[in-house]
């Protein structure tokens, strides 16, 4: 026997008690919860309207009684309650309605679960949870949801002002918005995130015009960066995480990014004003904002760059107008204030790479803005000298005997790596080369090097960051001095035997190997009879050792220590070896012309001109001249001044310096000649066919790590090959070269 189908009215006036007793728990008012009892039998009373057989199975008006009773709640409890309410007491309400209907939904799904597992899911019907969720959103949210959004962000704003707000309710209200979308975040984003944002975007583009007229450059950004980091606690205390960056994204746009220039080139206070008064934890605050945004640190290293550029170029109008009022006044020569710039230079440079090193967290930008900047003003002439010759008299100034730089060791190793960092922003490296080439010589020849650690040291370094080729001639000058002095013991042992009733001079000589030393004038002079004898003597030595070499003497290099015998005391003479030879001649003559003078000794007339000029014009007058004026005449006669006298009973009489910048700058051009020849052949030999503009590109890439060729000069040289059959042009081809093998 089949047992009584349920009727429709009658089960569902058990549910409608059940609900009523939802309600009335709801509102505190019995008890908190349903017995097992009760739960049971309305379970039981839903599965068996879901159960009967046709026509009495009663899933779809069940489904459909589930829904209304939400609305009917919705409408008649929920609404009434909210209209009555405004401001943060209507977000509290809504807060606990929500809570109310969840735990409202949850029981009816209970008591409808046997509805929900097999008709919803049959039918493809909302789950009941979900169509609970969705009638509240229906009926409730879709009204609010403009009041609510601009209710929190009004919070917000007064948050943002600085008073206190509920954020635990605020977190609650954004809660409903998340778990109303049923797992999406399309409602949150669209009816509130939206708002939210463009009121954001408001508030800070109100904030930032006020401040940018108040506040200098370092506060404004302190103010900006403070919001930036509230805004992200604000999102950790109640907003989505996924609000984050879209909510920095509109504070950084409406402070920083649309505001940009205001803030980098603001008057007194600007990205400027903050490097040059050294404003380092200002400059990490603006380094950290602009990074946040598109292309800004583009416009930071800009003005990086220019800010490097601008005092480079101060500091040569500084030291080219010391130069040129103490050249007017007779007090100091240009050389000294190229040494004062390259110091300078290189302290600018420490500066500034301090501030990329902990201000920019070493950003690859700023390295290039400050190469950029510093190839742009180093590379102009400062005091008469070029950057490549100041930094090799710079480099002389340290390396040298009695150099103004007193340092330790350390301090000048330090020093020395400035120093190849300052030559890599120079185009005309070959010229350092030549220049610090020459000067060393005169350091290694004429015993002026403080220390010969420090010279290899400093031509390691060239040689890390340059290449072989670059210091290859300068160790093998270090390499030969280093021979040199073993060479001298062995001619000290060979000289033992010399017999001590015969005059003896004390013979030093430096054996220079041609092609690593820089070129020196010199000249078959007539050495006085005590100095041919121990030449020759040294060369029956060297021959005995060396016997495919040639020696040439380079006397003008040489120097001499004699003793002259004035009436008032004899006075040791430091001069030249052709000072030396000069003076001898006064041995056997009391009085010579110059035109003896030139004879005998077969001196060039600018060579003797400055002979006699160091010796009867100078600071020492070691010969009286006739008549008695600064210049010298083919007329003049000299003779032994016996009455010259001293404080010092040793003194150095120098000649007057010459100027070998000129020679220098001859011998690199010559050089550059060869390297283009030799770059030009070595392209058209791998390539065998090109064009004239590749050509004169791939030369200049080739050449560019040791000087900027002159693409005039390029041409010319190509010229030069194809009269010297080295290429030729293509008949068929405008402005193309062909390599003949």
């Amino acid at each position: 026997m089949e047992p009584t189908p349920v009727e429709l009215e009658t089960g569902w006036r058990d549910m409608d008690a059940g609900v009523a007793r939802l309600k009335r728990i709801l509102h505190g008012v019995d008890g908190v919860s349903f017995s097992s009892q009760e739960y049971i039998h309305l379970y039981t009373t839903i599965f068996n309207m879901c159960t009967q057989k046709p026509p009495h199975d009663y899933s779809k008006q069940l489904y459909e009684r589930y829904k209304k009773t939400l609305e009917d709640y919705i409408k008649s409890t929920v609404l009434p309650s909210m209209k009555e309410k405004h401001g943060e007491f209507l977000l509290r309400e809504l807060v606990q309605r929500w809570k109310n209907h969840k735990v409202m939904v949850r029981w009816l799904s209970r008591f409808f679960h046997y509805l929900d597992r097999y008709y919803v899911s049959r039918k493809l019907l909302l789950p009941l949870r979900e169509l609970g969720m969705s009638c509240f959103h229906d009926l409730v949210f879709s009204e609010l949801k403009t009041t609510l959004a601009a209710i929190i962000i009004d919070m917000v704003d007064h948050e943002r002002d600085g008073q206190l707000i509920d954020r635990a309710l605020v977190k609650d209200v954004l809660d409903i918005y998340v778990e109303i979308g049923r797992g999406s975040m399309a409602v949150y984003e669209q009816d509130f995130e939206e708002a939210f944002c463009k009121g954001t975007a408001d508030y800070y583009s109100k904030k930032a015009q006020t401040w940018m007229l108040e506040d200098s450059c370092a506060e404004y950004m302190f103010k900006a960066e403070e919001c930036l980091q509230k805004e992200k606690e604000r999102v950790a205390h109640y907003l989505h995480s996924t609000t984050e960056p879209k909510l920095l994204l509109e504070t950084l746009s409406e402070l920083i990014s649309k505001r940009a220039e205001q803030i980098l080139n603001k008057e007194n206070s600007g990205c400027r004003v903050l490097l040059l008064d050294g404003k380092t934890e200002d400059l990490s605050r603006m380094y950290r904002l602009f990074s946040k945004m598109d292309g800004g640190l583009s416009q930071v290293s800009q003005i990086f760059k220019e800010h490097v550029n601008e005092e480079g170029m101060s500091l040569i109008k500084h030291v080219t107008d010391a130069a040129n009022s103490r050249k007017v006044n007779h007090l100091c020569i240009p050389p000294l204030f190229c040494i004062d710039f390259v110091r300078k230079a290189i302290e600018l440079h420490q500066k500034h790479l301090t501030y990329i090193t902990n201000c920019f967290q070493n950003q690859t930008a700023f390295h290039k803005a400050l190469k950029e900047a510093f190839e742009l003003f180093c590379n102009k002439d400062v005091a008469g000298c070029s950057s490549a010759e100041s930094l090799a008299a710079f480099c002389d100034n340290i390396l040298r005997k009695g150099g103004s730089e007193k340092l330790s060791d350390e301090a000048v190793e330090e020093t020395l790596d400035k120093v190849v960092n300052i030559l890599t922003y120079i185009s005309d490296k070959d010229l350092f080369v030549e220049f610090h080439r020459k000067k060393l010589g005169k350091r290694l020849l004429f015993d002026r090097s403080a220390n010969n650690e420090h010279e290899l040291s400093l031509l390691s370094k060239l040689k890390q960051y340059f290449g072989g080729q670059f210091t290859s001639k300068m160790e093998g000058m270090l390499t030969d001095m280093a021979t040199a002095r073993e060479r001298q013991t062995k001619f000290e042992a060979y000289m033992d035997p010399w017999p001590e009733s015969c005059p003896r001079v004390d013979l030093s000589v430096t054996v220079l190997t041609t092609g690593f030393w820089p070129s020196y004038k010199t000249f078959n002079i007539n050495l006085p009879t005590e100095m041919i004898k121990f030449v020759e003597l040294y060369k029956n030595f060297y021959n005995e050792n060396q016997k495919h070499r040639k020696l040439n003497w380079i006397y003008s290099m040489g120097s001499c220590n004699i003793i002259a015998r004035f009436e008032a005391r004899p006075v040791e003479l430091i001069v030249t070896t052709y000072q030396a030879a000069l003076l001898l001649l006064f041995n056997e003559a009391d009085r010579l012309s110059y035109s003896d003078i030139v004879t005998q000794l077969n001196l060039p007339d600018d060579d003797a001109v400055r002979l006699l000029h160091s010796l009867s014009c100078a600071k020492y007058k070691i010969l009286d001249k006739e008549p008695s004026n600064r210049t010298i005449s083919p007329s003049d006669m000299f003779q032994f001044n016996d009455k010259f006298t001293d404080k010092m009973r040793r003194i150095k009489v120098p000649l007057p310096p010459t100027d070998e910048k000129k020679k220098v700058i001859e011998d690199v051009n010559k050089d550059r000649r060869f390297s283009i020849d030799a770059s030009i052949v070595r392209i058209m030999k791998s390539r065998k066919v090109m064009s004239h503009q590749q050509l004169v590109t791939e030369c200049v890439e080739q050449l560019s790590r040791m000087f900027k060729p002159d693409i005039k000069i390029i041409k010319r040289r190509i010229e030069d090959l194809i009269s010297r059959e080295y290429l030729e042009r293509d008949l068929e081809t405008a402005n193309t070269y062909r390599y003949l093998a």
